[in-house]
């Protein structure tokens, strides 16, 4: 649930296929100041004859650009997150003197959005997965969760064709030959949370195009999803006790005097027990202790709008009322108020992580190391202590073989340096991930911001937003790495 990216073992990729063997990119006209097109890559690199995946592009070129450096591939996380939408928002991401050098270029990968999209549940079975019990506390519910999760992974299956082929490092491949059509002689690329992940693997397979690149809330591609997954979730338990730290620090906060991270297991709890209500189109809604958790863990991604949200639903729940958690969870989602959903970014999430991240653990050695995520996060451990028996039955059901070790070794060595970002309370992708990054990719320059939240650039540091800047418009990164604060 709380889980953001992957890592996955890494194969050498050969050429990539021409771009001219498949598309050229025909832009025409969209959202009233867009250009947009349709590139075509091949489902199956080591098989051709396949067919094609469709992946939908999206270009802003600002009516006042000059001395054009080229074009910036931007992605915003994920996975599953739309790299379309996020480009139509170009002028609110990026500074002036960013959009006024390049063309601003989105794409949604494979399996996301308006590109050949995964499906697996409908509007309805998505608000019924996300309602169910989110961790099984005996033997009943654990015999029962591996029942839903198979049904789902069945229903992925039946609802996608070529379920097998939507890996971050086909997706990699994929920005190869969208750099090739876009004209440009290395590829310019700026990647958030998980779009770091994406970055780092096409720099794997193609550190000769790698050209301007920000990776900001990083990805660390050398340690395990096990690991992964025990730190990811330390650092949302952090994340909490410093909401709760600051809470009471104010007047108005809605937490009891002395609380601590066991007044959220308490109210977990508690709405386990009973429901949150809600009307909704008529009729109530429960928000159950799934919904609750998780509208918890999307407020801390940000401290100054999500921690005050966070506040106001605490006061809402203990009467009862699970407006606020519910509008959390809900956006966390892109749920709607009528009960729709925005894309397909929770599929494309699950299905995508699972590729990338197959584990190694049985799903009885999963069950049994839950007692290490409690002990590691007592707040969010038990939630995600069995995340990986999806990603099990999943790629078990497909045929999928897993590599018994899935980590990459091989450190990048890039002809000139990149920009990496690390936020030091970052909850999602911890800071210690930004260092291992740093260290991974060989000359690269770490950007350390001090402060709360998930990606430093645009979040209130001049210090962090200049030297990203500065670097995209001159190719000059700091002569060693700095750091700087909110």
């Amino acid at each position: 649930m709380l889980l953001l990216s992957g890592c996955a073992t890494t194969e050498s990729a050969p050429s990539p296929v021409a771009s001219n063997d498949l598309s050229k990119l025909t832009w025409k006209t969209c959202y009233s100041e867009f250009q947009c097109a349709t590139l075509k890559v091949p489902i199956d690199y080591a098989d051709l004859s396949i067919g094609t995946f469709d992946i939908a592009v999206l270009r802003y070129r600002n009516p006042n650009q000059h001395d054009r450096i080229g074009s910036l591939v931007i992605n915003p996380g994920g996975p599953g997150v739309s790299g379309i939408e996020y480009a139509i928002d170009a002028e609110f991401i990026l500074n002036p003197e960013i959009l006024e050098r390049f063309d601003i270029v989105g794409f949604d990968p494979r399996g996301v959005g308006q590109s050949s999209a995964i499906q697996c549940l409908t509007d309805s079975e998505q608000d019924a997965a996300f309602a169910t019990d989110p961790k099984p506390d005996n033997d009943s519910e654990y015999a029962q969760a591996i029942t839903d999760t198979q049904n789902y992974v069945d229903k992925c299956i039946a609802n996608t064709k070529n379920l097998k082929h939507f890996s971050t490092a086909e997706s990699a491949r994929d920005m190869e030959l969208l750099r090739q059509s876009l004209g440009d002689a290395q590829l310019n690329f700026m990647g958030f949370s998980y779009g770091t992940y994406l970055g780092t693997l096409y720099a794997q397979q193609y550190p000769d195009k790698v050209g301007r690149f920000v990776l900001d809330g990083a990805i660390n591609p050398s340690i395990s999803v096990e690991q992964q997954t025990l730190i990811q979730v330390e650092a949302f338990d952090t994340a909490l006790a410093n909401f709760i730290s600051d809470c009471l620090r104010r007047k108005d906060c809605s937490l009891p005097k002395n609380a601590t991270g066991s007044f959220f297991t308490q109210l977990f709890d508690s709405v386990a027990a009973k429901p949150l209500v809600i009307t909704e189109g008529g009729s109530t809604r429960l928000i159950t202790e799934g919904l609750v958790v998780t509208g918890t863990a999307a407020a801390l991604y940000d401290d100054v709008t999500g921690w005050p949200l966070l506040q106001t639903a605490i006061a809402q729940a203990l009467e009862g009322d699970g407006t606020g958690f519910a509008q959390l969870a809900d956006g966390y989602y892109g749920r709607t108020s009528d009960g729709t959903y925005l894309d397909n970014q929770n599929d494309a999430n699950m299905i995508i992580d699972c590729l990338d991240w197959p584990s190694s653990s049985t799903n009885e050695e999963i069950r049994a190391a839950a007692t290490k995520f409690v002990k590691t996060a007592p707040v969010f451990g038990p939630y995600v202590a069995y995340s990986e028996i999806t990603c099990n039955l999943l790629n078990q059901t497909i045929g999928k073989k897993v590599n018994q070790s899935n980590q990459n070794s091989a450190q990048i060595k890039l002809n000139k340096p990149i920009l990496i970002i690390g936020t030091t309370q970052d909850p999602a992708t911890p800071y210690a991930w930004a260092k291992a990054l740093s260290s991974y990719i060989l000359g690269s320059r770490l950007v350390t911001l001090k402060g709360e939240g998930h990606t430093g650039y645009g979040r209130g540091s001049a210090c962090t937003d200049d030297a990203v800047d500065t670097y995209l418009t001159t190719g000059q990164v700091p002569a060693q790495n700095i750091t700087c604060s909110q």
